[in-house]
Order: C-alpha cells, then sequence, then structure tokens
C-alpha cells in the first residue's frame, strides 16, 4: 500500500492568532471554513511542501500544545535568517547526533518546530 502523509493536526488555543502566524512565516492559506455545527477547519501548507497542517476547532478532542514537527530545509542558516525576519524566534543552529544541523523555534501554543538540513526532501 502506497501512502502519502497529507496533514498533521496542530494543536492550538487560538485559531486566528495561529493562522497570522503560520502566515507571517509565509505558510499558504488553503482553506479556513465553519461548518454548519460551529467547528472551524484551517489548513495551511509550508513553502514548498505537498504536507499542510490542520487546526482549528472541533478537530480533535485535545488540548492545545505542544507537538513536534520536522520540517527539512536545503540551508538552516538561510531559514534561521528568514525566520527572524519574519518574527519568529529560532535558536542557534546546533548539530544533531546523526551529523544533521539543525534549528528550532515555538508557536505562540510551545508546538516545536524543528528544521533540519541535509535529510533528504523527497523519498522513494
Amino acid at each position: 500500500m502506497e501512502t502519502r502523509l497529507e496533514a498533521v493536526v496542530v494543536p492550538v488555543s487560538d485559531a486566528d492568532r495561529s493562522r497570522h502566524f503560520y502566515r507571517a512565516l509565509g505558510f499558504r492559506l488553503d482553506l479556513d471554513v465553519t461548518t454548519g455545527d460551529g467547528s472551524r477547519v484551517i489548513r495551511l501548507t509550508p513553502p514548498g511542501s505537498t504536507c499542510s497542517i490542520l487546526f482549528g476547532s472541533g478537530i480533535v478532542p485535545s488540548l492545545p500544545g505542544p507537538s513536534c514537527v520536522l520540517l527539512t530545509v536545503p540551508d538552516v542558516e538561510a531559514a534561521r535568517s528568514e525566520l527572524v525576519e519574519r518574527g519568529a524566534a529560532p535558536g542557534p543552529v546546533r548539530d544533531l547526533p546523526t551529523g544533521v544541523r539543525a534549528i528550532s523555534f515555538r508557536d505562540p501554543d510551545e508546538n516545536e518546530w524543528v528544521l533540519v538540513e541535509g535529510m533528504p526532501m523527497n523519498r522513494p
């Protein structure tokens, strides 16, 4: 069975604040709908990604944060600079035990985003 990761649910406490945060980071807004029962679904996709994030209200019964999401980038230093320019507060570049360089930052709900350099972007 072939599968592809389509979306990751990110728990948040304020959908509008999170939508603004991720849009400021350059995520593409794919969907923002409110259903008849009052549930709201927001879907955003990171630049260059085929996998999206979902959040809103009435999606999952869990409390907000923290979760951890891993992204790959071709240049971790450039990614760090862009994150700073866009208002995020990434930590310093660090070397992981696997020999990969990484940075991380947290969203307003303390969900951690780890950006790693040198991992393959697409796997067979």
